[in-house]
């Protein structure tokens, strides 16, 4: 390793520091900039440092610059003893400036004796030795700190909801940044979330008298003392800490007005109205900085043994600083406690607010000080929050909550962000409750509003959201004019009540208007069905899931819809609709074939369904339960017996003579096609599919309709297969390509996938690899299948080793 000596030039222990640096720094051949790089500081510091105006940096600035030189331990030892000496002392003056339109010298920030009582200088609390995370907060706080002369007075407001830690990151800062600012760092509770906040006047008396201006001369008129506080801190390098800031009024009289000072105020409050502010929003740690902050506080020992009580402790936690640190004192005032064992304590949601106190660390009451700020109708608003059931929500199911016109609720809610009560959420228009604050708010909810009441909001609630969800499902269902959908998921039956939608001046208005409402809000939607199911509506239950079960086939991965048509079965036989009964048994069986792929189950609820449709007479019902039995039987490889329920649906559906008879045969001889493949019948199953295929365009005019398109997607698709079984590669290739012609009129890229897979395997075949390359990466990049997914991979992966280099074996 290289060392630079200190005999070149002059003695290392008698130059200032400046002088040092500067003399290490040549002797290394490094610039500035380089130095500025390698130590992990800015150029602007390290050019104070070597221009005298930072004489005394702090130690790990210091220990920055030794390791960038490359120092060897004397020369390190000998630039900390200079750093050291051109630190201000503990009780004297911090080194004096010249300072313009006064004469009178700076005065030491120390404890002022005033008449009778000792009064604090103000002098910042002690820095949290256990410190975690923030780093981007504390980078934007350095680079607003950068300009040494700035135009404007540079003012930080750190805000968030409660427990994110605004003091202690303030008060964090302030020390990291105290070697900038050599006159001072000042530290004022404003007490904004007191009854009676620390008013302007007094505020400003205690910073006059902190900066060394006696009782006698600070002013009596809150104005002159804010003109004489400016005054003050204009020529001055200070870091001012105004923290817990009730509102803008409380806080702009002392704010400076120009000079390099550095303000720093905390709030709870966004505190919209402040002019010229840089905001820096806190919000929750991520999770690796939530372990991190419990290993800081426990021991890293302690953590590393528990991983998974770790992560899942911070998860309680909600990630909240304040929350891990109660949890984190818990654990370090009982050393002897597994951290898993906290973690079941606090499973329990009605005792965790209980057990996150740790002495006067008490999460519910940093709570409760915002909460008693609110005005009743923000309070009423803020409880009601609670009740909702997804991560987020918008103005519209909280007014159905409460009972209050939207616009009204739309006002408190954005007042409930600006009091750091309610996060924005990533979604426009949608606000998010910090998981602890929502259990505070189910507390105040059991205390303030009774039973009834709540009975009531819920009921209200579940009502409006459940007759939305019917008028945006209904938009998906063959009354638009589109006909039915050709999947194997498709179902006949009711088409719904026609509900119209609770406001339609705010109801989705297109398909994707409704298919984005009822997928943002199906924890909602979902929650208020249960309701309903629970408080015995079972007719809404019915018609609620069945102008859903035409947009459940868009969204076939999910699996809420094996609750949602086993709650409209449960209700069907409720209120004794043996009809409804045999329809929503079908779409349950659907469920269990194509959402959750449990095919044994899926056979028990078609063979159920075929049942009871026989016993009402139901031609529709017994072909769609005939159809679903073939799917069932199909995947549980009994190909004989799936043809034949196949071909008895088909049957069934031609006798209807109707659009959804049409469709349903063309579905049940798609399968059974399909089934002769898989059974090594493949020309016969080229024969039905083309047949099949013949009678999807037959009659049809162009421009063909959605159904139509899709239909014909799916069976071209089939005819494909067929003709890949039968090594017609040529004719395989162009059936693909016509099949995604139809999907994509449709609209329907998760059908897409599965046809540019089979399209890849086909130009594979054909030796056009890099026309396969290109037709696999797209499928990799549009595909969610886990199934087509790996094996796409694995068709890019045998396409690239041919092309690797051979392995000389050794």
């Amino acid at each position: 390793m290289r060392t630079v000596s200190t005999t070149a030039g002059g003695s290392a222990t008698t130059d200032g520091f400046c002088e040092l640096l500067s003399r290490f720094r040549a002797l290394a051949g490094m610039t500035q900039e380089e130095l500025a790089h390698d130590a992990g500081i800015s150029l602007r510091a390290v050019g104070d440092m070597e221009r005298g105006r930072t004489r005394g940096p702090q130690r790990h600035t210091v220990q920055s610059l030794a390791r960038a030189l490359r120092l060897a331990p004397a020369e390190a030892a000998a630039l900390e003893q200079a750093a050291q000496a051109g630190r201000p002392r503990r009780g004297s003056s911090a080194p004096t400036r010249a300072v313009r339109g006064s004469l009178a010298p700076k005065r030491s920030v120390t404890p002022v004796r005033s008449g009778t009582a000792v009064r604090s200088a103000l002098t910042l609390p002690r820095d949290i030795a256990d410190f975690t995370a923030r780093e981007d907060a504390l980078a934007l706080l350095h680079d607003l700190v950068r300009d040494e002369e700035p135009t404007h007075p540079r003012i930080a407001l750190v805000c968030g909801h409660p427990g994110l830690g605004k003091t202690a990151f303030a008060l964090h800062a302030a020390h990291a940044l105290a070697h900038l600012f050599p006159d001072g760092q000042l530290s004022l509770d404003l007490m904004g979330m007191s009854p009676t906040p620390l008013a302007p006047r007094e505020a400003l008396a205690q910073l006059l008298r902190a900066l060394g201006v006696p009782d006698s001369a600070v002013p009596a008129d809150t104005q002159e003392r804010a003109a004489r506080y400016r005054s003050l801190v204009r020529e001055q390098r200070l870091v001012l800490v105004l923290d817990n800031a009730a509102d803008e009024a409380q806080i702009r009289p002392l704010l400076p007005g120009s000079g390099p000072a550095l303000t720093i105020v905390t709030s709870r409050q966004t505190l919209p109205g402040l002019e010229s502010v840089d905001r820096l929003p806190l919000g929750v740690l991520t999770g690796a900085e939530a372990a991190a902050l419990l290993a800081r506080i426990v021991g890293p020992e302690r953590t590393a043994a528990e991983p998974d009580a770790t992560a899942e402790l911070a998860l309680l936690c909600g990630h909240l600083p304040l929350a891990l640190r109660i949890a984190g004192q818990r654990l370090a005032a009982r050393p002897r406690q597994r951290i898993g064992q906290l973690v079941r304590q606090l499973t329990a949601e009605e005792g965790r607010l209980d057990l996150l106190e740790a002495g006067d660390l008490r999460i519910r009451a940093a709570f409760a000080l915002s909460h008693r700020q609110l005005p009743p109708r923000a309070q009423l608003v803020l409880r009601r929050c609670s009740l909702t059931a997804g991560p987020d929500f918008t103005a519209d199911t909280v007014a159905a909550y409460t009972g209050l016109p939207v616009r009204q609720v739309e006002r408190q809610l954005e007042e409930l962000t600006d009091s750091g009560l309610l996060q924005p959420a990533s979604a426009a228009e949608r606000y998010r409750l910090h998981d602890l604050l929502r259990l505070f708010c189910g507390e105040q909810l059991a205390a303030e509003d009774s039973p009834t009441a709540v009975d009531l909001a819920r009921a209200r609630a579940s009502t409006w959201l459940l007759r939305r969800t019917i008028a945006a499902g209904l938009l998906f269902g063959p009354e638009r004019g589109e006909g039915d959908e050709g999947g194997e998921g498709d179902e006949g039956g009711a088409t719904g009540s026609g509900s119209q939608d609770p406001d339609p001046d705010t109801a989705p208005a297109t398909l994707a208007d409704a298919r984005r409402w009822l997928e943002d809000e199906h924890p909602e939607w979902l929650a208020a069905l249960r309701h309903a199911h629970t408080t015995g509506r079972h007719r809404l239950v019915v018609d609620t899931a069945e102008a859903m079960h035409w947009f459940s086939d868009t969204l076939v991965h999910w699996d809420v819809w094996a609750e949602v048509f086993r709650l409209s079965v449960g209700s069907a036989r409720a209120i004794g609709d043996r009809l409804a009964e045999t329809v929503h048994l079908n779409y349950l069986a659907w469920t269990h074939l194509t959402c959750l792929h449990q095919y044994q189950q899926g056979l028990t609820f078609a063979d159920e369904a075929l049942e009871l449709a026989r016993s009402v007479h139901d031609t529709v019902q017994e072909a769609w339960a005939l159809t679903y039995r073939g799917s069932a039987l199909r995947r549980l490889l009994r190909h004989q017996e799936a043809i034949g329920a196949y071909r008895q649906a088909s049957a069934s559906f031609a006798t209807l003579g109707t659009p959804t008879g049409q469709v349903g045969r063309l579905v049940a001889d798609r399968f059974a096609g399909a089934c002769l493949r898989e059974s090594g019948l493949v020309q016969e199953a080229l024969t039905t599919h083309q047949r099949t295929q013949a009678d999807t365009l037959r009659g049809s005019v162009p421009p063909l309709s959605y159904a139509t398109q899709l239909m014909a997607g799916f069976i071209t698709h089939e005819v494909g297969l067929d003709q890949a079984a039968l090594g017609h590669w040529q004719e395989a290739e162009h059936s693909y390509r016509q099949a995604l012609t139809h999907f994509e009129a449709a609209g329907r890229a998760d059908s897409s996938s599965q046809t540019l897979a089979e399209l890849g395997t086909a130009l594979v075949e054909l030796g056009r690899a890099d026309e396969a390359r290109a037709v696999l990466g797209e499928v990799l990049a549009g595909s969610s299948d886990k199934d087509t997914l790996l094996r796409v991979t694995e068709q890019l992966d045998a396409l690239e080793r041919p092309r690797q280099e051979p392995v000389t074996p050794r």
